[in-house]
């Protein structure tokens, strides 16, 4: 399995403008918690608990993060635990809301994500490798922490990979 470093420079490389990453913190969020509405929806009950898709590929996802590295894995537990619980709310109301908020959350947040990579002049990772979706909510999270000063020996790590972040011109670096 790749390392934390080496999934999130591989990320990285398609997403070194800041305006790319700033899009990110919007769409990424509101096409996970998206996924969730939708997957929330249909459930059966187990001992007690209502069991979801969305509950399976919370779980999955969280495993995944932790295998990477357990602070951020907690973190993505925290967020995506919290993601749950709106969208299995969500999904108890009627269709009509719950398909509304699902598909519109869903296609705003493809469509803030579009824009962030016409700024950059790359293509999304997942176009290469599927599993840019499973890293980019890890990346939202590591960027944040990453503007708070925390992580800074991943940053270094990231940026000695594929570069720091810029502003770019349509795939080129803007004049400073």
């Amino acid at each position: 399995m790749k390392t934390l470093t080496e999934r999130l420079s591989q990320y990285a490389a398609y997403h070194r403008d800041r305006r790319n990453i700033a899009t990110h913190f919007v769409g990424i969020p509101m096409i996970s918690f998206a996924v969730a509405v939708l997957l929330a929806r249909p459930h059966w009950q187990a001992g007690g608990l209502a069991l979801s898709p969305a509950v399976a590929v919370t779980l999955a996802a969280v495993i995944f993060y932790l295998a990477l590295d357990l602070r951020y894995g907690l973190t993505m537990l925290l967020l995506m635990g919290l993601s749950l619980t709106g969208a299995t709310w969500l999904a108890g109301q009627s269709t009509a809301v719950w398909l509304t908020s699902g598909l519109g959350l869903f296609v705003v947040g493809w469509v803030i994500q579009f824009i962030g990579h016409y700024f950059e002049g790359k293509k999304p990772a997942f176009v290469d490798d599927l599993m840019g979706l499973l890293v980019g909510p890890l990346f939202v999270v590591a960027e944040a922490g990453f503007a708070l000063g925390l992580r800074d020996p991943v940053r270094r790590a990231i940026e000695a990979n594929v570069g720091p972040t810029l502003i770019r011109t349509r795939g080129r670096p803007a004049a400073a």
